[in-house]
């Protein structure tokens, strides 16, 4: 599987609680952090959620 590159470039102050918990639960937590995960179908619905909170780059 392809992998990419997810990185948090907003706050996720004054976001919904759901919101916060999607980007937590991807290991986003410090603002400019990344993480390279596997582009699984779950992670992909994970990041389509948060799309406005996060860069996505493909490796």
């Amino acid at each position: 599987m392809k992998k990419i590159r997810i990185t948090k470039v907003k706050s996720v102050i004054d976001r919904p609680e759901r919101q916060k918990r999607t980007i937590e639960a991807l290991g986003l937590r410090k603002l400019h952090s990344s993480v390279e995960v596997e582009a699984t179908p779950q992670i992909l619905g994970m990041v389509r959620k948060v799309n406005h909170l996060v860069k996505v780059e493909e490796i």
